[in-house]
């Protein structure tokens, strides 16, 4: 016997309206975790732009911000001789900032940057932020079509990405109906994936950090902020890209690829939205902290 709002319930009638409660609490309760997700996820937005302003102002401010004086100087200008120092934020582009150096004359640069005959130079800068020490940051993410262009993906390497990412439905049923994991391919087809990326991998994980382009990124910044004072960390990217490519091309246990120390995997979530299907790549910024 169930009663509620004076309703008498019996047998069936009652399981009937038992199920479609728990079907409704189910329902919102995924709704309210989505919601929250997407929630974190635009707060963390807001605080990766609030960041890149931070550090633009930062080089405007270079002539009292010591901080700034000793970026210059990681990138090779000696700050007693800048004359200006210019930096604004990009969008969609590689770097997040990009600073505009003028310096009195060839004595601004430091020893090893001589070579060049410019007095002006520009820095692209790409930022990472980091609340801890374990998380993830987003480096890359586009639609498989466009990698599969820009790195000539072999037909049979696309078509199995399809499945991962669900454009295509996958050819038997596995953890999920409507995509795969790459751990439920055969070995064959693990080794196609796997092999193609090992190969590839330098050339990958630079356009995944540096892109291309005028407006490509020169260095990465890291900026903790777990603590009362943010610690920073400026790297050339050609040692990030060297740093994140060591190790081997691996599937893993989850059934995403491993490509050194970045992770490759669906997007996910939007609701399930066709943005979902996008394929993302990961890095834990804070690993460069402590190399």
């Amino acid at each position: 016997m169930f009663w509620c709002s004076k309703i008498r319930l019996t047998g069936r009638g009652a399981l009937r309206f038992l199920s479609a409660v728990l079907l409704f609490v189910s329902f919102a309760s995924a709704q309210a975790v989505q919601a929250e997700k997407v929630a974190k996820g635009s707060e963390t937005a807001k605080n990766g732009f609030k960041n890149e302003d931070e550090i633009a102002a930062k080089f405007n401010n270079w002539k009292t911000d010591t901080e700034a004086q000793a970026w210059l100087t990681e990138m090779g200008y000696k700050a007693a001789n800048v004359e200006t120092v210019v930096a604004a934020k990009q969008h969609g582009e590689k770097s997040d900032v990009e600073v505009r150096i003028k310096f009195k004359d060839q004595q601004g640069l430091s020893q090893n940057r001589k070579d060049t005959k410019q007095i002006e130079k520009v820095e692209g800068i790409s930022i990472k932020l980091v609340s801890n020490v374990n998380g993830f940051n987003q480096i890359d993410k586009r639609w498989l079509s466009h990698y599969a262009r820009m790195w000539k993906m072999p037909s049979d390497v696309e078509q199995i990405l399809k499945q991962f990412v669900g454009e295509t439905l996958p050819a038997k049923p596995g953890r999920a109906a409507n995509r795969i994991f790459l751990n439920e391919l055969d070995v064959t087809a693990q080794r196609a994936v796997t092999s193609f990326f090992e190969t590839h991998k330098h050339e990958i994980v630079s356009d995944l950090f540096q892109g291309d382009g005028p407006h490509a990124a020169g260095w990465v910044m890291v900026a903790f902020k777990a603590m009362p004072k943010t610690r920073w960390t400026l790297r050339r990217v050609e040692d990030v890209v060297r740093f994140y490519s060591e190790g081997p091309v691996t599937i893993t246990r989850g059934g995403n690829l491993k490509i050194g120390r970045v992770t490759m995997q669906r997007k996910g979530g939007d609701g399930g939205r066709d943005t979902s299907k996008m394929l993302q790549f990961k890095i834990n910024p804070a690993l460069l902290l402590n190399n």
